[in-house]
């Protein structure tokens, strides 16, 4: 068993917002990654795919997010399920936290580049 708390080494902090890295397998997780997320209003993660499935479950608040040209809202007491490959893109309604959970290992992609970047907050 791994009781994981939130540190700052273990924080990534962007634009966006930032991730609190929780499960992980640098964590002593071996199948999956989570962690938190902490959007300002109106900030919102660049438009990109990843190549898992992710799932966003918002704790406080509401967020907006396009999958693949299809947009929802969603607020606590929800979950949305992002398929992996998808493109993604969402944004705080207001101030907004939320978890995530995804298979670990991974990464992300930048449209019309094949390059795949690692989720420091996941790794």
């Amino acid at each position: 068993m791994y009781v994981i708390t939130e540190t700052d080494e273990r924080t990534t902090r962007t634009a966006a917002g930032a991730m609190f890295s929780l499960a992980a397998p640098s964590q002593g997780s071996a199948e999956l990654s989570t962690w938190r997320v902490e959007f300002g209003a109106n900030h919102a993660t660049p438009v990109h795919p990843i190549d898992r499935e992710q799932v966003w479950m918002p704790i406080a608040s509401a967020f907006e997010v396009t999958v693949d040209n299809e947009t929802e809202t969603v607020k606590a007491g929800q979950a949305v399920i992002i398929p992996a490959g998808a493109t993604r893109h969402l944004k705080a309604l207001e101030d907004t936290q939320t978890l995530v959970a995804m298979v670990a290992g991974g990464r992300a992609m930048v449209p019309g580049n094949d390059e795949k970047v690692a989720l420091p907050w996941a790794e």
